[in-house]
């Protein structure tokens, strides 16, 4: 690479920390980095020309879980393994907030709706919000889930929802540019269009082979969640989410946020339209990739949805579509550990990066105590 003397040594040389990915757990890792050693070197790695993962291609949703979702966690974990996953979630919620401002992320707390298509399914989870207000009132006291009537007007579905009162939503693109706004304000560099193909470590340093050329650094931060594979050999696989959004409809009425199925199909109001996403039960295989792009059978669900469901008396258009690459395992618990003795990763963040990318990346960062 054709390099000057001062782009080497301001950029690729001598970097006390690299964190490899920009998105949530990148940037808050970055940034707590800078905090807590204000004279480091800290430098993000981007192979995007803006965050490749699902940081700028999610929903926005600034969610913990819906009754089914965590009715379902408790089938796989104990009681005490979910109340800390939400509490996890909701922690890197407060993070997010009191680092960027709710007025900069557009954060507005319209609470979160669970609609259902089986009368059954609904009883059995409407049965079971007693058990989880209790287990979780320590964390908010107060009661999370009711149940309240079709005031949305929605067809073809059970017609009561499970209502969340402390779920919220954000506008994802202006999260990453405060964040990056604040990384820059603290000094930390971030280059974009620049993938980590390699590493190596030796005794007091890290070498980084990348598709722009060699960097160097004391400590190197993983923070690719979908992406991690190719690199690190840890129990996460990529999981693409495909998303659709309508043009602006007038006078539309929807406010919230909504989970369909356990969770796998969400839809929410933004700017007067409905984004709407999901579907990755219909093809786990298909899904589990790293490629970004549609798939006619999901997009094809997805446009039903709307039409039989969510606006069946609306004219709409879809106006773009899109997809994010998550990562996910297992188990729902991220996995935050150092590697080496100059690696750390902040991956599998089980499509709650919104809720908990904040603290997966200050946790990581803490990784040097």
């Amino acid at each position: 690479m054709n390099y000057s003397y001062w782009e080497y040594k301001e950029w690729f040389a001598n970097n006390d920390f690299v964190v490899v990915g920009s998105g949530i757990v990148g940037l808050s890792c970055a940034i707590h980095l800078k905090e807590r050693f204000p004279k480091s070197k800290v430098l993000v790695l981007e192979k995007g020309l803006l965050p490749q993962g699902a940081s700028t291609k999610n929903a926005g949703f600034a969610c913990f879980g819906s009754t089914s979702e965590l009715l379902s966690d408790l089938k796989t974990h104990s009681k005490q393994e979910v109340f800390q996953l939400v509490k996890k979630r909701w922690e890197g919620l407060q993070i997010l907030r009191n680092l960027l401002g709710d007025k900069n992320i557009d954060y507005q707390q319209h609470g979160g709706y669970e609609l259902f298509f089986n009368e059954t399914l609904f009883e059995a989870c409407k049965n079971k919000t007693e058990e989880l207000n209790q287990l979780l009132f320590p964390l908010f006291n107060a009661n999370v889930f009711s149940t309240a009537q079709n005031k949305f007007n929605f067809q073809n579905t059970v017609p009561s929802y499970l209502v969340n009162k402390f779920e919220a939503q954000i506008d994802a693109g202006k999260m990453i540019s405060q964040l990056l706004k604040t990384a820059y304000e603290k000094g930390v560099k971030v280059i974009n269009n620049t993938t980590v193909l390699d590493f190596s470590e030796e005794a007091n340093q890290i070498n980084i082979t990348t598709n722009q050329g060699e960097v160097s650094a004391s400590k190197l931060f993983f923070a690719t969640n979908g992406f991690s594979k190719k690199l690190l050999d840890e129990n996460i696989a990529p999981a693409r989410a495909q998303v659709l959004i309508t043009s602006p409809i007038k006078d539309l009425h929807i406010k919230g946020t909504f989970h369909l199925d356990e969770g796998y199909y969400y839809f929410r109001n933004i700017d007067n339209r409905i984004l709407l996403g999901g579907g990755r039960n219909l093809d786990f295989k298909t899904e589990e990739t790293t490629q970004f792009g549609q798939t006619n059978r999901i997009q094809n669900k997805l446009e039903s949805l709307l039409k039989t469901i969510i606006l069946p008396n609306n004219e709409f258009e879809i106006t773009h579509r899109w997809s994010g690459i998550m990562g996910v395992g297992n188990q729902k618990k991220p996995i935050v550990k150092q590697l080496s003795e100059h690696t750390y990763c902040g991956i599998r963040l089980g499509g709650m990066g919104v809720a908990i990318g904040s603290l997966v990346g200050k946790e990581l960062a803490d990784l040097l105590d």
